[in-house]
């Protein structure tokens, strides 16, 4: 019953994006390349975006990635060649929401001069009530829309609409892609329920470096907790460490996780604070959370990157 829940949801996502985009933006059919067989020219601001691109687009996309591993999207600021790029580029995948913050206007400017797709702000659209809104947060929701691996499917319909757009004499072969990318998302989303369930109730807590897992929790059932806010841009302050290393004392949990795109010091804080209170914490692991890991190893994919984390996770918390 549940997935037919869910197709119902993703059909009727579909149709709306195709509704809405087929009404036709003023970037529709523009910059559209000499040669009709020649693969889009596709810029994409996060590895996780990249991805998706990738899978939908098949051999008729090739994905150039602005954030590399370890580059952190709330911080970075666009230098001359990323400029270059993006201007470059004949369409723009980004992941929206405020997550690449220094960098929203830039692409809100791009979006008016050639086809361009935040994901974050599709979901907006067709999805609303999935959306976190954190009290921490006010006015924004949530960009970490990756976590919660079958909201992230429903990205799919959009990328398929705008590529669609841009070459329609693929439409079907970006459907394809879709449809089969569509069934891993699912799939994992499968695994992470099933492998997060196997941790004691009362060990299934997350303390990460800032917080980019809420989708995560919500959807696997884990308590989450980010030492900095939404945004790295946020302090971590003192009062949150003690608070931090108090629920770690109370609850017992042995386990806390640094981040590949977040500096671990004020997580070692936390540590020595739990150890002030005689209880002692490890580093569970390092967590792939805003950026992935190189392309040349499994991390470098959203598959890999989520199937890493959920060992990582349940190996040390189990």
């Amino acid at each position: 019953m549940q997935f037919n829940t869910r197709f119902v949801v993703y059909g009727g996502v579909l149709c709306a994006m195709a509704l809405w985009m087929g009404c036709g933006s003023a970037n529709s059919g523009t910059n559209s390349p000499a040669d009709p067989n020649a693969p889009i020219a596709v810029l994409c601001t996060t590895q996780q975006v990249a991805d998706l691109v990738k899978r939908v687009g098949g051999e008729h996309v090739t994905v150039e990635v602005l954030f590399g591993p370890g580059v952190d999207p709330h911080t970075y600021r666009a230098n001359t060649l990323d400029t270059q790029k993006l201007q470059s580029a004949q369409m723009i995948f980004y992941n929206g929401l405020h997550l690449e913050g220094k960098m929203a206007e830039l692409l809100e400017d791009l979006g008016a001069k050639k086809p361009t797709l935040g994901l974050g702000e599709a979901l907006e659209k067709f999805a609303p009530t999935r959306l976190r809104h954190p009290p921490e947060f006010p006015g924004g929701s949530d960009p970490h829309i990756w976590f919660d691996a079958e909201l992230w499917s429903l990205t799919i319909p959009a990328v398929v609409e705008k590529l669609s757009e841009f070459k329609p004499q693929h439409r079907a072969a970006f459907t394809a892609g879709g449809e089969a990318y569509r069934k891993e998302l699912l799939q994992i989303d499968a695994e992470c329920k099933e492998q997060l369930a196997t941790i004691p109730k009362e060990q299934r807590v997350l303390v990460t470096a800032h917080d980019a897992f809420g989708y995560f929790g919500a959807a696997y059932g884990i308590e989450v907790h980010g030492l900095q806010g939404i945004s790295t841009v946020s302090e971590a302050n003192l009062g949150h460490i003690n608070e931090l290393a108090d629920l770690l004392t109370k609850r017992k949990i042995k386990a806390l996780f640094v981040e590949s795109s977040v500096p671990p010091e004020n997580l070692r804080n936390v540590i020595k604070g739990c150890a002030d209170h005689g209880h002692s914490v490890v580093v569970g692991g390092e967590l792939f959370s805003d950026a992935m890991g190189p392309a040349n190893e499994a991390t470098g994919t959203y598959a890999g990157m989520m199937r890493y984390n959920l060992k990582t996770i349940v190996d040390a918390l189990k």
